[in-house]
Order: C-alpha cells, then structure tokens, then sequence
C-alpha cells in the first residue's frame, strides 16, 4: 500500500489486520496509521464502499481507502481475550470501528492510534 503523506504526516505504524466497519461485513488488509489519521485497505472485498459514508473514502489512483481522520475519534478502547485481541474506535458520529488482530497483541496498534 503505497500512500501520499500530507504535509507534516508522518507514518507510525502498519499492519494487517481485520476490519469490521459500523454497518458489519468483516474485511481484511492493511491499516496504516499516522500522526494524523488511519488508512485501511481492504484488499479482498471492495463492497466495503457501499457501507461507510463517502466522507470516509480517498482515492489514490485506481485504489481506494478507509480513511478516518484521527480528530474525528473520540475513543479508543482495548478488548482482549486469548483468541480475539481488538481496538474499537468511537468518532464523533458515534460509529464504532473495529480493528480485530486476531490472537497477537494489540497494544502497539492501540498506542499508534492514540499517538499525535
């Protein structure tokens, strides 16, 4: 996943994980997450489209991203258990994101997202 970096964006972190938007479906690709907002690919389903609100959306050439901008999150809350490790995002819409990393640990994730 290559992006463009606005001016004074810096990446912290990346990782493939499972994405669960507010409408359902479960999606997985890569999250990216930098100072100033997250980008999820969903590599395998591109359905995804039909279920956020446009304003969630960028295109970079012929791909399309999940973009939400980290000023819009108002929570961020870890949820652990032995196989299901995940980070859920409340924005100030109140919809709920999920970023599910399966059975490895999510801190680094949770830190990244909270990271100004």
């Amino acid at each position: 996943m290559k992006i463009n970096l606005d001016a004074g964006e810096k990446e912290i972190g990346n990782w493939t994980v499972l994405y669960v938007p507010p409408k359902g479906g479960k999606y997985n690709g890569k999250l990216v997450v930098t100072n100033k907002r997250l980008l999820y690919d969903a590599k395998f389903d591109y359905s995804l489209t039909g279920l956020m609100e446009e304003a969630l959306f960028v295109k970079f050439g012929s791909e399309a991203y999940v973009v939400l901008p980290k000023e819009r999150i108002k929570n961020v809350e870890v949820k652990k258990s032995f196989l299901n490790n995940k980070v859920i995002l409340t924005l100030d819409n109140g919809e709920l994101h999920t970023f599910d990393y399966g059975m490895l640990k999510i801190d680094k994730v949770a830190e990244a997202i909270k990271q100004v």
